[in-house]
């Protein structure tokens, strides 16, 4: 048998879900409804970011109980920052960084700034 290569260019990609919010709003909206948006958001970003990377990264539960139980958040922010950020980064074109430790850092003491960044991050893939 030959080993021809698999032609990707004619392959489609998922569509990514849109959610693109000014990252002000998240902590203004995390705040006012005492950190019930941040469930929604996790659900909404975790789409987000299982359509970027083709695969699951952030299963629903996992998103639902990141936003009321501290293990499990920190352990959502380590998977944005360390599997799903960089898939981001590949799509639009940058330069790939790892944020995970901030994430984890910033999600024990402060979630809604590591929101933020996750935000501001997500929003460069509908420019």
């Amino acid at each position: 048998m030959e080993n021809t290569p698999i032609e990707t260019w004619n392959t489609p990609q998922t569509p990514i879900p849109v959610f693109k919010n000014d990252p002000i709003l998240v902590l203004i909206f995390s705040l006012l409804t005492c950190g019930l948006y941040l469930i929604y958001w996790n659900i909404k970003i975790a789409e987000v970011f299982n359509a970027v990377a083709e695969r699951e990264i952030i299963s629903q539960p996992i998103a639902i109980f990141a936003g009321c139980c501290m293990p499990v958040n920190i352990y959502f922010y380590y998977l944005a920052g360390k599997e799903a950020l960089p898939k981001v980064y590949q799509r639009t074109g940058e330069l790939q960084k790892d944020q995970s430790t901030l994430l984890i850092i910033l999600g024990l003491f402060f979630p809604m700034a590591a929101a933020m960044i996750v935000q501001s991050d997500i929003n460069r893939l509908y420019k």
